[in-house]
């Protein structure tokens, strides 16, 4: 992981990996962003790092735990969605 400064303007660039944390703080200033998407990828970029460690329904029991209010099934979903 890169070191990061912390402000209370920058936010955590969970996209990282695709765009660098410039970019991501400016679209996410222009409301530019789609948080349920974000929140998806982070989920799928999750399920695959758990499942070399422990198996699909153990992965998805860990990440439920994270995210409450989704159900096993919607976990499910998100990690076996194929991209368009």
């Amino acid at each position: 992981m890169k070191p990061t400064s912390k402000s209370k303007t920058k936010t955590e660039n969970p996209l990282s990996d695709l765009i660098d944390d410039d970019v991501f703080n400016k679209l996410k200033q222009y409301k530019l962003l789609d948080e349920k998407a974000i929140r998806d990828y982070k989920i799928r970029q999750m399920y695959k790092d758990m499942r070399r460690e422990m198996s699909a329904g153990e992965a998805i029991d860990k990440i439920q735990e994270l995210f409450p209010y989704l159900q096993f099934d919607t976990i499910r979903k998100i990690v076996y969605q194929v991209s368009k």
